[in-house]
C-alpha cells in the first residue's frame, strides 16, 4: 500500500462520506485494522481515509506530576486520551492503527471539521500519531458533506494547515485546563480534607462567571419587594364582539387614584365615544439565517429542546449531509452555496415543494442576512438532500426548523398594521390596540414558528358611539425578575462574550451535572450558591464575566496573529498564582463551607417526599446499616418519633421522581433495570394499581 494519500477525518461517518465522494466509482471499500474501520478509494491514485473519534489527544499533567493530587499545577503536556481518562482505553488501539496506516502514505490531508476543535484534532493526529507530518499536510475545507462540495474541496486543497487557528485552539484548551484542574482540585481537596469524604466539585474560566449570573439573579429575586399597583379595564362592544380596553394610564400606582377613575366611570347605561383612531403600517424584515446560538435558542423556545440536545441533533443531520456545518457563528449565506440548486432539491421533498417552488419563481434570490460573520463557515442551511431515513421526533422538528428558516430568509418583508383606538368614557380614556398582517411575506414560509399574533379590530370611526359592558378594577403586585432558562442563559453568555459557540451548551449542562442548578427555570441549589460565594470571597476574578471576556478577546488575537500562545499561557499562570495561594491559605474555611452544602445536596437528592404517616418528616432513600439493603424511610426515625418505611427493589438504579401516583396521590420513585425503560414505583403498599395486579396474578394462578 505504499505511496497513497492518507486523509484524516473527525468522525467515522464523515470518513465514509468523504471516501465515497472521492472514489471515482462512488464505492469506497470499507476495511478493518485492529477493529478500527477505515476506507480505501481510488481517484487518480490510492486514497486511504481514516477517522478519529473526536479528540484523541488531551491536555494532562506532565508525567512527573502523575499520581500527585497537590495544587497548584502548571506543568502539563498533550497526551493520548487513554493516558488521561480511564474510560478511553479504546483510543490506544485507534492511535496504533492510524500510526500503522500513516507509514505507507506520502501525502497527508487533514479533513477534520474546519473550526478550532477540528483543527486541533487533525493537528494532534498528524503531529503525534503520524510522526510529525503536521507541517507538510494539506487542509481540506468544506461546509457540507455533499458529494459535490467534497469533490470540490479535494480538488482545491489548502497548501497547509491553518496554524493560527491551531494555535488559538491550543491556547484555549491549555488555559481552560489550567483554570479547570487547579480551581476544581482546590475545591475538591479542601472539602475532602475537612469532611474526610470525596465529592466532585468543579469550576473554571467560563463555568464560574456563568454560575455567577444565576446566583446574582437568585439574589435579585430573593431581595425583590413586591409593590402594589392597579389596572382598570373595560369590556367594549363593537358590533357583536367584545374587546378589552385598558385605561390610558396603564399601571396605576395609587389606590385612591384608581378608585377615583372608577367613580368617574359609574353609570348603568354607559356609552363610550371613539375619540381617536390611529392606523400605522410598518414592514417587518425576515429573520437572519441561523447561527448555532440562535438555532439552540429557537429550538428551546419552540420544542423545549436543550442546547446540548440541539447540538447533538445538528451534528447527526450534518453527518447525514442534510445540513451544513452547524458549529458556526455566521449569519451570512454567500451565493456560492447555490441558492437555486438547494431550493430545487428541497422542492423534491413533498413537505417543502410548494414553498420552494414559490421562491424559485422569483426573478432574483437574495437572502436577508445578519451582522455576524464567521470566516470558517456560512450560516446553517439545508443542503436539499432528501433524508435517507424517516426523521422523527425532535430530529424532524429541528430539521424542519432549519429548512423553514432558510426558506424564510428569501421571503419578502411582511406588512403589518397596528390600530390604536381611544375610547372616551365619561372623561376617562381607554385604549384599544389591534394588530393584523396585511401581507405575509416571509411569515408565509416560516409558518408555525414566527412570533406573530394577529388581534384585529373591526372598522371604527371617530365620533362613533360604543357600548361599555363592564369596567373592572384589579389589584396586582409587581413580579420579581424571571429566572434564566436554557435560551436566556445562552443569550447572556453570548452577550458577555464568554465561552464559544461550541462550548456554551456543555458548560450549561455541567452546572446541572454538578448539582449547582436544578429545574427548567434554573434554580441555584445551596451547593451552587456556596461554590460561588467561596470563589467570590477568596478569588473574585474567577467569577468575573469581565475578566473572562478580556481573556476571550486575547485568545481571539492569537487566531489573527496579534498575540502568541506562549504569552497568553504566561499571563494565565500569572493571574492564577495569587488565586491558588488564597484558596490554599483558606483551605479549612473553604472546606467547611462547601462540606455542609454537599451534605445538604446529597440529602435533597434522596428526598422522595413528605412522610404520609407523621406529615412533618421526609421519606428518603436509605441503606440499612445491618443488611445493606436499600429502602425508603422517614427522617423522623432517627429521633424515634416515626417508624414509617417502604421496601425498594434491590437491583437497578433508583432515584426520587417529581411525579405523584395517578391512582392514590402518593410519592413515587423512578426505577431503572438493565436494558429497560425507567418506571414509576408508587410507595403506597395499598395503592389500587398494586391491588389490581395482585388480583390479576391470583386469577391467573387459579386458572392454571
Amino acid at each position: 500500500m505504499d505511496g497513497y494519500t492518507l486523509i484524516v477525518t473527525e468522525k467515522p461517518d464523515a470518513a465514509k462520506r468523504i471516501a465515497s465522494a472521492l472514489d471515482k466509482n462512488g464505492k469506497a471499500k470499507r476495511a478493518l485494522a485492529n477493529g478500527v474501520p477505515y476506507y480505501e478509494a481510488y481517484r487518480s491514485g490510492r486514497i486511504v481515509v481514516v477517522p478519529a473519534l473526536g479528540h484523541l489527544y488531551t491536555v494532562s499533567a506532565a508525567a512527573r506530576e502523575k499520581g500527585r493530587k497537590r495544587y497548584p499545577i502548571y506543568d502539563y503536556e498533550w497526551v493520548p486520551r487513554y493516558k488521561a481518562e480511564k474510560k478511553a482505553s479504546r483510543i490506544k488501539v485507534w492511535l496504533q492503527t492510524i500510526t500503522q496506516l500513516s507509514k505507507g502514505a506520502d501525502v497527508f490531508v487533514d479533513a477534520c471539521d474546519y473550526d478550532i476543535e477540528g483543527s486541533i484534532i487533525g493537528y494532534c493526529i498528524l503531529k503525534y500519531a503520524c510522526g510529525g507530518r503536521e507541517k507538510e499536510a494539506k487542509r481540506m475545507k468544506y461546509s457540507t458533506l455533499t458529494t459535490e462540495e467534497l469533490e470540490k474541496a479535494y480538488a482545491s486543497l489548502l497548501p497547509h494547515l491553518d496554524f493560527a487557528l491551531v494555535e488559538a485552539g491550543l491556547a484555549r484548551h491549555e488555559v481552560d485546563w489550567l483554570y479547570g484542574i487547579n480551581l476544581s482540585r482546590a475545591l475538591t481537596t479542601a472539602t475532602k480534607n475537612y469532611s474526610k469524604q470525596y465529592a466532585t466539585l468543579s469550576t473554571g474560566r467560563v463555568q464560574g462567571p456563568t454560575l455567577q449570573f444565576l446566583v446574582a439573579q437568585e439574589k435579585r429575586i430573593a431581595s425583590f419587594e413586591p409593590t402594589p399597583y392597579w389596572l382598570i379595564k373595560a369590556k367594549i362592544q363593537i358590533g357583536e364582539e367584545l374587546f378589552e380596553a385598558e385605561h390610558e394610564k396603564g399601571t396605576i400606582q395609587s389606590k385612591d387614584e384608581a378608585e377615583a377613575i372608577m367613580f368617574n366611570c359609574k353609570g348603568r347605561a354607559r356609552k363610550g365615544k371613539i375619540e381617536h383612531v390611529e392606523n400605522e403600517e410598518h414592514t417587518q424584515m425576515p429573520p437572519p439565517p441561523f447561527d448555532l446560538g440562535a438555532l439552540q435558542t429557537e429550538a428551546y423556545r419552540l420544542f423545549r429542546c436543550t442546547p446540548m440536545r440541539t447540538s447533538s441533533i445538528t451534528q447527526r443531520l450534518y453527518l447525514d449531509a442534510l445540513i451544513s456545518y452547524p458549529r458556526t457563528s455566521s449569519q451570512k449565506l454567500p451565493s456560492s452555496i447555490g441558492y437555486q440548486k438547494i431550493l430545487e432539491n428541497l422542492a423534491r421533498n413533498p413537505e417543502f415543494t410548494r414553498h420552494a417552488e414559490e421562491l424559485l419563481s422569483k426573478d432574483h434570490l437574495k437572502p436577508t442576512e445578519g451582522k455576524k460573520f464567521d470566516p470558517a463557515h456560512p450560516a446553517i442551511y439545508p443542503t436539499g438532500k432528501l433524508p435517507q431515513k424517516k426523521l422523527v421526533g425532535l430530529e424532524r422538528n429541528v430539521y424542519n426548523l432549519i429548512v423553514k428558516r432558510f426558506l424564510a430568509v428569501f421571503g419578502e418583508p411582511a406588512l403589518r398594521q397596528t390600530v390604536k383606538v381611544v375610547v372616551n368614557l365619561q372623561g376617562e380614556k381607554f385604549l384599544l390596540n389591534g394588530r393584523r398582517t396585511l401581507k405575509e411575506g416571509w411569515i408565509h414560509f416560516y409558518e408555525g414558528y414566527a412570533r406573530i399574533k394577529d388581534t384585529p379590530l373591526p372598522p371604527v370611526n371617530e365620533g362613533q358611539e360604543v357600548a361599555v359592558r363592564k369596567v373592572a378594577l384589579t389589584d396586582k403586585f409587581t413580579q420579581p425578575p424571571p429566572r434564566y432558562d436554557y435560551g436566556s442563559l445562552l443569550r447572556k453568555m453570548e452577550q458577555c462574550n464568554i465561552g464559544t459557540k461550541a462550548t456554551r451548551a456543555g458548560i450549561t449542562q455541567t452546572l446541572y451535572d454538578r448539582k449547582y442548578v436544578q429545574g427548567e427555570k434554573m434554580v441555584v441549589t445551596d451547593l451552587g450558591s456556596q461554590v460561588t460565594d467561596v470563589l467570590s470571597k477568596f478569588c473574585p476574578s474567577v467569577v468575573s464575566a469581565e475578566f473572562t471576556r478580556r481573556l476571550e478577546e486575547k485568545m481571539s488575537l492569537v487566531q489573527s496573529g496579534q498575540e502568541t500562545k506562549q504569552k497568553i499561557i504566561a499571563e494565565a499562570i500569572e493571574i492564577l498564582e495569587p488565586v491558588m495561594a488564597s484558596l490554599e491559605e483558606n483551605e479549612r474555611a473553604v472546606g467547611e463551607q462547601l462540606s455542609g452544602a454537599i451534605q445538604q445536596a446529597n440529602l435533597e437528592e434522596r428526598i422522595v417526599g413528605a412522610c404520609p404517616t407523621c406529615q412533618d418528616g421526609k421519606v428518603i432513600i436509605q441503606h440499612s446499616k445491618k443488611t445493606g439493603k436499600r429502602f425508603v424511610g422517614c427522617t423522623n426515625y432517627f429521633n424515634g418519633t416515626c417508624k414509617t418505611a417502604f421496601p425498594l427493589p434491590q437491583s437497578g438504579y433508583v432515584k426520587p421522581s417529581d411525579k405523584t401516583c395517578r391512582s392514590c396521590g402518593w410519592s413515587t420513585v423512578l426505577v431503572w433495570l438493565k436494558r429497560k425503560r425507567p418506571w414509576n414505583l408508587c410507595l403506597n403498599p395499598q395503592c389500587p394499581t398494586k391491588t389490581k395486579k395482585k388480583t390479576a396474578k391470583k386469577k391467573k394462578t387459579l386458572t392454571k
